[in-house]
């Protein structure tokens, strides 16, 4: 007897039946209109608290630069707000149809990248957070991102209702969708760029369809050679990253120049560490590139305060260059409400989830353990820095625009819940009518209207004197 025949006599597989029927036994439990509802809880932690509690473990210098970008508006304090919206997810009602959770489904982690075969894709595209938990969380994070934004662009109630409820219907029709494909086509489904042009022509405006047009060819534009241009200067004729502080800083500016030897070998031996969780054939496409320059890069709004690292590398000369990103994976804010991760390694866990809810991911995608200047041991994840990668012009968004964007996300996050999870559950538990839509759009009103307290609450610390910012 085979080893997958005596698998296949231990397990017992539920039929579609069966898991749809779970899937109404979940809503019996937790009926959808359980999701509009939002009240905080009593005893409710201090948001402020929160983000100092996550700023402990961060470069201390640039925790200040993290509360600027997050006091740009309450939508930047909506994206560095992950933490708190767990905590708060934590205390609703579960439906306990589990799939691998993005952990931090705002609309602006959503974007373009370049698939190995190099056509451009819209997916996920951020999965620091990324941990198993209730499909629910991810829906909400969402939606409620698209009220935050519609209120940033002064959208009214009725605009930003349209816009919620195409984000939440898009995701329910989706998992509909899905639920009736085979295995392998929900495995190999995506949203390619030059299909989603195709479909977009008949239903954007001239003015929008222009707009996505030039987005996607920023896009395609942004790879190592347009990297190289931006980042690096040459000085006696060899090339090496620019210097600027805060946000680019080299590793010989951190450190005397005497110890800088011993820390390049240590950046070889990380590389060589990382490298082993490539697979073999992207193994040997990188084994062609050599070490040149590496620096600190400040990233991002929640991330910020992380360690995360560019290295520059070249293959055949200097006008061939390949540039990584190293960046730190802390545990995942979920896993305080959700558990810990089954991987040892955060950046495992980040790049394990990564894997499973994209259908292509960067070739360069992989994960390390390196000890820090002041000799802590941390994880990291590593990726391509520039590979086709792009993200929506949230500023530029008309309701119209931000309506259709909210469809592909919702589609995209569908897609994504369907490879791990089980689509035939959680599309019985939706059901085929609004109610859970109109459910989460209410949730994200109502969401919404928290955020902008928390983001009053960390004004507050701020003009007290409880905390610093400073804008960068």
């Amino acid at each position: 007897m085979s080893a997958i025949e005596l698998r296949a006599r231990r397990t017992h597989y539920l039929t579609l039946a069966e898991r749809a029927s779970a899937g109404r036994g979940a809503r019996a439990e937790v009926p959808r209109s359980v999701h509009g509802e939002w009240q905080p809880a009593p005893d409710r932690a201090d948001p402020v608290s929160l983000l100092e509690e996550q700023a402990a473990s961060r470069v201390q210098e640039l925790v200040p630069l993290r509360y600027g970008r997050m006091l740009a508006s309450p939508f930047t304090f909506y994206r560095g707000g992950a933490y708190l919206m767990a905590a708060d997810l934590a205390n609703e009602p579960r439906t306990g149809l589990r799939v691998q959770l993005c952990g931090d489904a705002h609309l602006s982690n959503f974007g373009t990248f370049a698939a190995p075969d190099r056509r451009l894709v819209f997916s996920l595209n951020d999965f620091d957070e990324s941990l198993p938990g209730p499909f629910e969380w991810d829906v909400k994070r969402m939606v409620a991102s698209f009220a935050v934004a519609g209120r940033d662009r002064a959208f009214d109630d009725a605009e930003r209702r349209v816009v919620n409820m195409a984000a939440a219907s898009s995701y329910r029709d989706a998992m509909q969708d899905l639920a009736r494909k085979r295995k392998l086509d929900v495995w190999y489904s995506r949203l390619d760029v030059d299909e989603l042009d195709a479909v977009l022509s008949s239903q954007f405006t001239a003015k929008h369809l222009k707009r996505f047009r030039k987005n996607v060819a920023r896009a395609r534009s942004k790879d190592s050679l347009k990297a190289f241009s931006k980042l690096v200067e040459i000085v006696d004729g060899r090339p090496r990253l620019i210097n600027d502080p805060p946000m680019i800083v080299r590793v010989q500016e951190l450190m005397p120049d005497s110890e800088f030897h011993e820390v390049e070998e240590t950046l070889h031996a990380i590389l060589r560490t990382y490298r082993r969780t490539l697979r073999g054939d992207y193994r040997h496409l990188l084994e062609g590139f050599r070490f040149t320059d590496a620096a600190r890069k400040v990233v991002g709004v929640g991330s910020v305060g992380t360690r995360a690292w560019i290295v520059l590398l070249v293959g055949n000369d200097d006008q061939d260059p390949l540039f990584l990103q190293a960046k730190e994976a802390q545990a995942s804010v979920l896993e305080p409400f959700l558990g810990k991760s089954a991987y040892a390694s955060h950046g495992q866990r980040v790049v394990e989830g990564q894997r499973l809810m994209q259908s292509a991911s960067d070739v360069m995608l992989g994960w390390m353990r390196a000890q820090g200047f002041d000799g802590v041991e941390r994880d990291f994840f590593v990726r391509q820095l520039w590979d086709g990668k792009g993200s929506a012009i949230v500023e530029a968004m008309d309701p119209a625009a931000m309506t259709g964007y909210a469809r592909m996300c919702g589609w995209t996050l569908a897609r994504a819940h369907a490879r791990s999870g089980d689509p035939a559950a959680i599309a019985s538990y939706l059901g085929s009518g609004d109610r859970f839509d109109r459910a989460i759009s209410r949730f994200a009103e109502a969401y919404a209207d928290q955020n902008e307290r928390d983001y009053a609450a960390l004004r507050r610390a701020v003009d007290e004197g409880r905390i610093v910012a400073r804008s960068g």
